[in-house]
């Protein structure tokens, strides 16, 4: 059985620069967000997993026996490269009184929670009877990688429980992280509870949860970024909806009609993510100012090519406009249409500049938070590390 109570976190994402046009081939790169998602592990008794999801009303526990059972399915092909089947899916669905089609977040949480259990205990080892609270700062469906972090601490947390990879917390360290062998067999079990909720995600979304900082991704090949600085952010979420596929759709129709004009475009969307990551990449050895104007240039540019390929939208606009009266510069990031926006804050942007910005944005009825974005990927944490709020979210039993 199980024996330690464990905490544990992974960032959100944010697309930097490339959204939409990475579609189409070009590079995009996507960096580590400071909001995260917490995961508490904690021995249960009475040879039961439980798990709890407060933010999406979900409270669930098994019977270990009963989960045993259901195991049959999974020991001959569980492995972290193959796809979950239908088979397994309908099974997990009708043990767990799942419709068939369900799409609710509620539902698919649940069932990326009980594969992944089922399918890491088949290869190390028992069921573990744990109990699992995951708290989240993100919100869901907004493009900010929340599935992904869900399912890269879920991965961390099995693996450990089943003895698959080590709990590398000393006593007296405040955090500690896994070794690079541990990170990918993470990330590989993380891509497969990706797939339960998504059928066919790109990886990026695990990959940076996974290893935090920023990565380059083209053409399905994603390649970490060396040494990354973490940037200050406002992140602001409109709160307007909006489909990703419609948008997707919308850009491939502009690229068939115009293709002349809009694949220069493309180009050039392709050219600043390149650019902006020579600048990532020298500012650690160099931290001089003169890198933030050249960001901000790239973030003013490629907001207007994004305006260019149709993927703005009025409540964007507004958001620009709102931060370029304090002096500040925005750009959308992920599907557009609405959706969220990020606004970068120089080290020297003062604290009025930033509270009046703030202040702006939320009387337009968006919802805003200041964090960084480069930061540290899939961390276990001892409680002293942790701030009140997270504490107070993870003691709710």
């Amino acid at each position: 059985m199980w024996a330690r109570s464990l905490v544990l976190s992974a960032p959100g994402k944010v697309i930097l620069h490339g959204e939409h046009a990475v579609v189409h081939g070009k590079v995009a790169l996507a960096v580590a967000l400071d909001l995260r998602t917490f995961l508490r592990l904690r021995p249960c008794g009475e040879g039961r997993v439980c798990v709890r999801l407060p933010g999406v009303g979900v409270v669930r526990s098994w019977d270990t026996p009963r989960l045993q059972a259901l195991r049959s399915g999974f020991a001959a092909d569980s492995d972290e490269s193959k796809s979950p089947s239908v088979e397994q899916l309908d099974t997990l669905k009708e043990f767990a009184g799942i419709a068939a089609g369900a799409s609710a977040p509620e539902s698919l949480a649940t069932l990326a929670f009980l594969y992944m259990c089922l399918a890491i205990s088949a290869k190390y080892g028992d069921v573990p009877s744990v109990d699992i609270l995951v708290w989240s700062e993100l919100p869901t469906g907004a493009g900010l990688g929340s599935s992904a972090a869900y399912a890269v601490c879920l991965a961390a947390a099995l693996l450990t429980a089943c003895g698959a990879i080590s709990c590398p917390l000393k006593e007296g360290e405040s955090t500690a992280r896994w070794t690079e062998e541990e990170l990918t067999l993470i990330n590989s079990w993380a891509f497969q509870g990706e797939r339960v909720i998504h059928g066919n995600p790109s990886g990026v979304d695990n990959a940076v949860g996974t290893w935090g900082g920023a990565l380059r991704y083209q053409s399905g090949k994603i390649t970490p970024l060396k040494r990354v600085p973490t940037l200050r952010i406002l992140l602001t979420n409109t709160k307007v909806p909006r489909s990703t596929k419609v948008l997707v759709a919308g850009v491939k129709e502009k690229i068939l009609k115009f293709p002349a004009i809009m694949n220069p475009v493309l180009d050039s969307i392709d050219a600043i993510s390149q650019e902006c990551q020579s600048v990532l990449e020298a500012m650690p050895a160099n931290p001089s100012p003169e890198y933030y104007p050249v960001l901000e240039e790239l973030f003013d540019i490629n907001q207007h090519h994004l305006n260019v390929i149709g993927v703005g939208h009025p409540s964007l606009d507004r958001l620009c406009w709102v931060t370029a009266s304090h002096g500040l510069h925005s750009k959308l990031t992920g599907a557009g249409g609405g959706g969220c926006g990020i606004t970068l804050l120089r080290p020297d942007t003062s604290p009025l500049a930033v509270e009046a910005a703030k202040r702006d944005l939320c009387a337009c009825g968006f919802e805003c938070w200041e964090t960084n974005i480069g930061a540290p990927g899939v961390t276990l944490h001892s409680s002293s590390s942790l701030n009140a709020e997270v504490l107070h979210a993870l003691s709710e039993s």
